[in-house]
């Protein structure tokens, strides 16, 4: 089975890399995993080597959420960037905000939200429209108590949003980080556009960047208050 050959090979290579607490809840994840192969390839024979390739990650995904990812990441296992599926914002609030493209100004708001946003290659349009939802209804506003109360529809706010693919940014391996996770330019670009569509069909005020050029974002982050949303198929 592929986990068993998976498991022998982390176990020759870097030994020193497992202590026995993981190394034992390791070869549970795995042998659970290689149980779950064994129940699918007994219900309906593989078709092909990629079929059973897919049936492999998914096996891996159900041993993350029951052991921890961080367990199999230390491992640097090279289906880590399964992990990183999830449309990802930081949302800042600001008194003003804007970004620059050259000498112009591209977009400017007063006081709002600043969402930096990161597409990833498994998303689509109804992850940018439950995102734009999230963060539209996000209560980052103090009420006259002092209190996380009101959000940017209750506040009249507005929201500059920017494209920024590096908030996908894989950086378990080494100092230079990977970038496989984000979406393509022909992918992310139409869902960056309907993430925006979204904020403004529920009547918020957005300003943007220019989708794939070289930016400068100025913002007066007041608080400070930064937000990080992951949002994902699975949610």
């Amino acid at each position: 089975m592929l986990l068993r050959e998976r498991a022998r090979d982390v176990l020759r290579l870097r030994p020193a890399a497992l202590d026995d607490d993981l190394a034992d809840a390791v070869a549970g994840s795995l042998l659970l995993g290689e149980r779950l192969l064994e129940l699918l390839a007994g219900q309906e024979p593989l078709a092909d080597e990629e079929r059973a390739e897919r049936q492999a990650a998914a096996a891996v995904r159900v041993v993350e959420r029951r052991q921890g990812s961080r367990q199999l990441r230390s491992l640097h296992d090279p289906l880590s960037v399964i992990l990183s599926r999830d449309m990802r914002a930081v949302v800042q609030r600001v008194s003003r905000a804007s970004v620059r493209v050259g000498d112009t100004v591209a977009g400017s708001i007063g006081p709002g939200l600043c969402v930096l946003l990161g597409v990833s290659r498994a998303d689509g349009a109804p992850e940018a429209v439950r995102l734009a939802g999230k963060i539209a209804r996000l209560r980052v506003f103090e009420d006259e108590d002092g209190r996380f109360a009101r959000s940017l529809l209750d506040v009249s706010g507005s929201a500059l949003v920017v494209s920024q693919f590096t908030l996908l940014a894989d950086t378990t391996k080494g100092n230079r980080p990977s970038f496989t996770a984000p979406a393509p330019p022909e992918q992310a670009e139409p869902l960056y556009e309907a993430f925006c569509a979204a904020l403004r069909e529920l009547a918020v005020p957005v300003a943007t960047g220019v989708f794939g050029a070289r930016m400068e974002v100025e913002l007066a982050n007041e608080g400070p208050v930064t937000i990080i949303l992951d949002v994902g198929a699975q949610q």
